[in-house]
């Protein structure tokens, strides 16, 4: 039992679970369902599970060297053998799951699932730390539509137009172009990949100490938290406006709900740089904005 809640605690549940949950809501709202659905969630679990369990495979040495008691291999719950094959055990099941979903949909988890291996093994300590979030965050909408894509194409009986009408229809797009091969609008991908990044950076906040004690240095930590809960609010204020100006199904209550969402990144933004009471509350405001602009996100999408 000891291992099984240490390996709980080392797959980072939290993201793990915010993760699987935004991008299982979005496939639902677009219209993918029944036993797709159950697919397309449990592929990005494998996918995010193998991610944390990788992560802290890598890390095992110098959170022991740390100290560092809310680790789970450090704190002695589990082993980095057990955590490491975990992780290969879960990017294997992930994959043979995502394919299930269409190859095309299979390549982009493939890609997404490897930004975040990528941001594991090295690229973590580095400027280019923010790359992975961007390319992850930017594609995760793409491994739905893609999803959905496949499944009109199965369902049409015509293949070409019928599928491109099929899936057009069911995203209340029109026109030519990228959109007609499964990718979802540049604005919806351009948004998520602007919330990925500002997650990014709100990692850092808070965690100074820690990443000190481990010689953690990729971009927010070279920035410093004070600076990062600045970046955090920005980026979470431009995916407001990104989604309410190129958002497919822009309603009034989905333009409001984006539209708070950037006042109270707005909030966190001036904020973030005064007195350390204010500073709390900046960061609160900030996480208040990312809730707003996720469900602005699904009421637009």
């Amino acid at each position: 039992m000891t291992a099984v809640r240490g390996l709980l605690t080392a797959c980072h549940p939290l993201p793990t679970a915010f993760v699987t949950g935004f991008v299982t809501a979005y496939g639902a709202v677009i219209g993918l369902g029944g036993g797709r659905l159950v697919l397309l969630a449990l592929a990005v679990l494998l996918g995010q599970l193998s991610i944390g369990w990788c992560n802290d495979a890598v890390d095992a040495a110098r959170d022991t060297a740390a100290a560092r008691s809310d680790k789970p291999v450090a704190a002695g719950l589990v082993g980095r053998r057990t955590v490491a094959v975990a992780a290969g055990v879960a990017v294997v099941a992930c994959l043979a799951v995502s394919f299930a979903l269409g190859t095309a949909a299979g390549v982009v988890h493939t890609v997404v699932v490897a930004a975040g291996w990528a941001y594991d093994l090295g690229l973590k300590g580095t400027v280019l730390s923010g790359v992975p979030y961007v390319v992850a965050f930017g594609l995760l909408p793409a491994v739905a539509t893609q999803a959905l894509w496949h499944a009109a194409w199965l369902e049409a009986e015509v293949v070409g137009e019928a599928v491109s009408e099929a899936y057009a229809s069911s995203l209340e797009l029109t026109g030519p172009g990228p959109l007609d091969l499964g990718w979802p609008p540049l604005a919806v991908m351009a948004g998520t990949a602007l919330l990925g990044l500002a997650a990014h950076f709100a990692n850092t906040v808070g965690d100074t100490e820690a990443d000190a004690a481990t010689g953690v240095r990729g971009l927010p930590q070279r920035v410093g938290p004070v600076r990062s809960l600045t970046v955090t609010a920005v980026l979470v204020a431009a995916a407001a406006v990104v989604l309410a100006l190129g958002a497919p199904d822009r309603t009034p209550l989905a333009l409001a709900v984006l539209v708070a969402g950037a006042a109270s990144a707005a909030g966190g933004v001036l904020l973030a740089g005064t007195a350390a009471e204010r500073g709390r509350l900046a960061f609160r405001l900030t996480l208040a904005a990312v809730g707003l602009v996720v469900v602005g996100f699904l009421l637009a999408a």
